[in-house]
Parts: structure tokens; sequence; C-alpha cells
């Protein structure tokens, strides 16, 4: 199943459209762009420009520059791998993500810092290529968690990803797992140390497709595919094993306290020494 990220923009300028009454006719007017390109940006055949995504932006200002955004965010897209590109459309338009990501902290979940070391541990990946992908993993954050109308994300997460970070990074990914926590569309659950479903490798799930991981690439099941229900299954059965919403971030702000302990006694000893 195919997707294609522009469409989520020609769905948002069709609803600001209606919103107001409009016909294509009236719009056009408004933006000053022909009424055949802003039907094919509407039913997602043409990807937006970065003038209509002003026109549209002057427009509709109470989006506050929501038009412009988007498209610069579509242009950083644009270097998502093409096994991930399939599944952009469904993490745009569904209600519903659910994602289980061993070792792992989840990209929707990383901050700049993490995701940095992350790609870095690549063979022969350069600076500017770790520099794209870090931008693109941000930019998929936004659209993802951050848009107007997001889906509820339901993230479990594996224990041992908090462990084994490197310890410069520790504290402030766990701080940002709080923040992330902390929205109202968002719900975070520890995995212990377990035997369960999910150890073979890691899956996001939207309403109507699923994406797993693999060790070079990944594969995207869409609707009619078994493996989708069959994934969501597997989530149940890993969420069944997971701490309760309240004691994980209790257990993040734990592991917090006890690096900053460690850093406190740690720079205590060193000063100890220069004595």
């Amino acid at each position: 199943m195919t997707g294609n990220p522009a469409s989520h923009f020609g769905k948002q300028l069709k609803k600001e459209r209606l919103a107001k009454g409009w016909l294509l006719e009236d719009l056009a007017r408004e933006t000053e762009v022909s009424i055949a390109h802003l039907s094919r940006i509407e039913n997602g055949k043409r990807p937006p420009t970065k003038a209509v995504a002003s026109a549209c932006d002057r427009v509709f200002p109470h989006r506050k520059n929501w038009f412009t955004e988007y498209y610069f965010d579509l242009q950083a897209s644009a270097e998502t791998p093409s096994w991930f590109k399939p599944f952009s459309e469904h993490e745009l338009t569904t209600r519903t993500l659910r994602s289980w990501s061993p070792n792992v902290v989840d990209g929707l979940l990383q901050t700049e810092e993490y995701a940095r070391a992350q790609i870095e541990l690549f063979p022969g990946v350069t600076p500017e290529q770790v520099a794209e992908r870090v931008a693109n993993r941000m930019a998929r954050q936004k659209r993802v968690l951050f848009q107007d109308d997001p889906p509820h994300g339901h993230f479990l997460i594996d224990i041992t990803s908090a462990q084994r970070m490197p310890q410069h990074l520790k504290i402030g990914q766990l701080r940002y797992l709080l923040e992330i926590a902390a929205l109202p569309n968002v719900v975070i659950q520890v995995v212990p140390v377990c035997w369960h479903a999910g150890m073979s490798g890691g899956f996001i799930l939207t309403d109507k497709a699923a994406y797993a991981e693999e060790v070079h690439s990944g594969q995207v099941y869409g609707e009619g595919d078994g493996t989708v229900q069959s994934l969501a299954q597997r989530f149940d059965s890993i969420r069944i094993e997971a701490m309760r919403s309240s004691e994980s971030l209790t257990l993040i702000r734990e592991m917090i306290n006890r690096d900053r302990l460690a850093k406190v006694q740690l720079l205590k000893r060193q000063r100890r020494r220069l004595r």
C-alpha cells in the first residue's frame, strides 16, 4: 500500500476552503493560483510549491503559517528511506499510533542529540548525511505528534533502551520522554526485562497499516494483510507485560535522579583527587 504525504497538505487546504464555504473558484481568486492547480493539490496529485504554501498562509492566517512549515517538512521527508515512505501517509492520517521499539528509543521520542548519536553509528555515514537524517527525524516528530489534530500515541519502551544509552545522553533523553508523556495524546509504558513476544523486533501500528523494522530496512503492511492484525495482537501481549503508565514515569524520574546523583558523586571524587 503506497502513500503520499503531500496529500495531507491538500486535505488540510480543502478543509479550510470548505470551512469558509468557498468553491475552488473562490480559493483561486484569493490565492491567485489557478483552479486546475489547486484541484490537483487538494486531490494529492500535485505537491505544493513554496509560493502556494505562502498564499495559503496569507488566506488562512489562523493556521499560523502551518502550510509553509508543512511545505518545508515535505522537503525534508523527500530524503526519507524509500521503504518507509508508504508508511508516512498512514502516520499523518491515523487516529491511533502504537509503537514497540526494543533496544533503542523510538524515533518519534528521540532528542536531537540521541538521534545524532544513533545515526552516527551507521558505517560509512558522512557528516552531511547525519545532519540530513537528524533533521528528517525531528521533522517527522513534528508532523506526527505535534500536528493540529495528532493521533493518540501509545509507546512501549524497552527498559534496556533506557539503561544502555551513552551516559552523556541519558538525562536529556529521559527528561524528553517525560515531556512527551505529558502530552494529552501520548501514553508511555516501560517494558521490564522479561520473556515476551516483542524480542524479535520492533514495529509501529496505525489504524490501517503496520511498519516492521528489519536489520537493513523495513516493511510496510496494509489492510487486508493478516500481518497488521497479528502485530496488533503482539502489541497487546507486550503491553500486558509492561509497567503501568504511572509506574513507568516514576521509574524514569528515579533513573534521572540516580544519574544526577552519580554525576555529583563523580565530581566530588575528582575534586578530592585534585587536592
